[in-house]
């Protein structure tokens, strides 16, 4: 189980390196205007939530898998699904976005794009403290 356990810590440390980047990204294609440098942060969009998808499937899984295995006792457990589930909802709107930039929809400033790329960073800032310190 400790095996489980040190592999979902990896997992989920890469799954938000990509969700703390990818919309860094977002914030220099809103600001940029030649059609090259659009293309091609857009390539790196792409390539990277293709990248990171799986990543953050492997992590959840190994998550739902630790679940099971332990048992879902506890408020904070409860909390911390639920920020998971959130987190889950995150990517795939980042998808959504990706694919806005692609199809030229864009509709956010850069501006929106930082603030929302600090999302992650508090939704980790709970998780760890919920997992570490297991509260309620």
């Amino acid at each position: 189980m400790l095996t489980v356990k040190a592999l979902h810590i990896i997992f989920v440390v890469s799954w938000f390196a990509g969700l703390f980047y990818l919309p860094r990204i977002f914030v220099n294609h809103a600001m940029v205007k030649d059609k090259a440098t659009q293309d091609r942060l857009a390539l790196m969009e792409r390539k990277l939530y293709g990248f990171v998808t799986p990543i953050g499937l492997i992590a959840v899984s190994l998550g739902l898998y630790l679940w099971f295995g332990y048992g879902f006792a506890g408020g904070w457990l409860h909390v911390k699904t639920t920020l998971v589930v959130f987190l889950i909802a995150y990517h795939l709107y980042c998808g959504k976005l990706m694919r806005d930039f692609a199809a030229g929809r864009n509709t956010h400033s850069h501006v929106w794009y930082r603030v929302f790329n600090e999302v992650p960073v508090l939704i980790l800032l709970v998780v760890v403290f919920l997992t570490v310190l297991k509260p309620f």
